[in-house]
């Protein structure tokens, strides 16, 4: 049921228009939560452009993600920053994972997995398991298009 029908049937009531256009549906509990959820993934994002290490796109989707459920204003605009929204565009649209974001994803899981080999594990056990739990999203990751098509 559309905002609008829950306005005019009582249920739901939003002091002005500007509110309702930005509410999209997630609970009056769970919103501010989404909004704060949103917030840190847009400062760790921001954040990881500085830090080697540290992702900024996965960051970025789980803002876009939040905002989608509780601000059509904060979507929109991190949707379409010059910046920070074309690799969510192209992600969306196309379901593009950058090379270099393949090269780095997947060499951080391998560096990973060696760290736990050579300084962690005394048997094959552990190794297996992570080895195990890392090798789908790495199969996902490669099978993306790197460039829109």
């Amino acid at each position: 049921m559309s905002i609008q029908a829950h306005r005019e049937y009582g249920r739901f009531h939003m002091p002005d228009q500007r509110n309702a256009e930005e509410f999209t549906g997630s609970s009056r509990l769970a919103r501010p939560w989404l909004l704060l959820l949103g917030w840190v993934c847009v400062g760790l994002g921001f954040v990881g452009i500085f830090v080697p290490g540290l992702p900024t796109t996965p960051f970025l989707l789980v803002a876009l993600w939040a905002f989608s459920k509780t601000s059509k204003r904060f979507h929109d605009w991190l949707y379409n920053h010059p910046r920070l929204g074309p690799p969510l565009r192209n992600w969306r649209e196309h379901g593009v994972i950058p090379v270099r974001g393949k090269v780095f994803a997947i060499a951080t899981m391998a560096v990973s997995l060696f760290v736990i080999i050579v300084f962690i594990a005394s048997d094959w056990v552990l190794p297996a398991i992570v080895g195990a739990c890392l090798l789908p999203p790495a199969i996902f990751i490669l099978t993306r298009p790197s460039e829109p098509r």
